[in-house]
């Protein structure tokens, strides 16, 4: 009588459990706050991720989600090395990736996308453009169901996910999905070398300031261009862009990167080239658009430039400079292991014109030593 008791108790339960069902709109939410972060991190359409969400789950109600927190079917594949689950799909038994929370099948799922090659062109389109994005997923074959774009697209459309895609979108809540930028998670565009990037967020949080007027951050060599996104609220696409940058990873040398575009035209007719300078070096540090640079000088973008070459910030020929003092003469003082590179750096100039104008035939500083930037 005792196991009968039981055992219907344990029906019971079973049928109450299996009947608390999820809504569409209850799955969103949930989880718009976590689509919305991972698009602000990584660059995908929280319309998408949301609609992937509710398509893969049945809205957070299928067996694979309840058993996995797996809600976009990914796959062990052969570099997964967290818990797996084994579930019938294209075939019985395969093996899924099994999650402790949810917030973190979102984010590989974000980093799957955006660490696989053949994904990579879903980053060049508009973040707003969330049809071509629904069927670049199908050609890229993120899924076997020919209708996969057409019914991302209906649940967007019919619950307004679109809204969740705009610049200005905010979140409801704070979240914390404990995004940590040196897991060795699928993000791996830098491979193992993105273990290193914790050590450089010092120079990431110590704030944006402003260089040639424009909002930027000097950074350390060895930088995750996703860690500075992610801390300054930016997609990484406009951080590539605003950086004339074509791919993300780790910086190669330390540099400013700016945090909105850059000008069109410098604010003096030309910089002196330093030994091993390039144009995209120097539109760097004077804060121009590489293209622009590429247009005043008649230059490819790779080709190199020699030392004391005059490198044109504006169109047309360069002016004879002037004689006599036409700006107010401007001084710095060197501070400790201050070095002449970094001074070149704050200043805008050129090492070579520090010297010329100081004297100076080695670059040896002493602490409190007065030097002359221009004038």
């Amino acid at each position: 009588m005792k196991k009968m008791v039981v055992a219907i108790l344990s029906f019971f339960i079973c049928t109450v459990t299996t009947a608390q069902t999820i809504s569409v709109e209850e799955y969103i939410a949930t989880y718009r706050d976590v689509a919305i972060f991972e698009m602000k991190r990584v660059g995908i359409p929280a319309s998408i991720t949301l609609a992937q969400g509710i398509l893969e789950t049945e809205n957070g109600n299928s067996d694979l989600v309840r058993r996995s927190n797996n809600h976009f079917g990914i796959k062990c594949k052969n570099t997964w090395t967290g818990a797996t689950v084994f579930h019938d799909d294209d075939a019985a038994g395969e093996c899924f990736r099994k999650y402790e929370k949810a917030t973190d099948s979102y984010k590989d799922h974000s980093n799957f996308l955006r660490g696989s090659s053949r994904y990579a062109f879903l980053f060049d389109l508009d973040p707003t453009d969330y049809k071509s994005w629904a069927y670049g997923l199908k050609k890229a074959g993120y899924a076997t169901n020919p209708r996969y774009p057409e019914i991302l697209i209906k649940h967007i459309e019919k619950y307004n996910l679109e809204q969740y895609d705009q610049p200005g979108v905010q979140l409801d809540l704070p979240i914390e999905p404990k995004i940590s930028i040196e897991e060795k998670k699928p993000v791996e565009i830098a491979a193992n070398n993105e273990m290193n990037t914790s050590k450089n967020l010092a120079s990431i949080k110590a704030g944006r300031t402003l260089f040639n007027g424009l909002k930027a951050v000097f950074v350390s060599k060895g930088t995750s261009l996703l860690a500075i996104a992610t801390e300054f609220d930016i997609s990484l696409s406009k951080l590539l862009e605003f950086n004339d940058l074509k791919s993300d990873g780790l910086l190669n040398e330390e540099q400013w990167i700016f945090l909105e575009k850059k000008l069109k035209q410098g604010n003096r007719d030309y910089y002196t080239a330093e030994r091993g300078e390039t144009l995209y070096g120097i539109s760097q540090t004077n804060a121009i658009q590489l293209n622009s640079l590429v247009q005043f000088n008649n230059m490819s973008e790779n080709e190199l430039i020699k030392r004391g070459t005059k490198i044109r910030l504006r169109p047309g020929p360069i002016k004879q400079e002037a004689t006599g003092n036409t700006r107010n003469t401007i001084l710095h003082l060197v501070q400790p292991k201050e070095g002449l590179y970094a001074i070149s750096k704050k200043y805008n100039v050129s090492v070579q014109e520090i010297k010329l104008l100081n004297n100076l035939t080695a670059d040896d500083l002493k602490e409190g030593q007065q030097l002359i930037i221009s004038k």
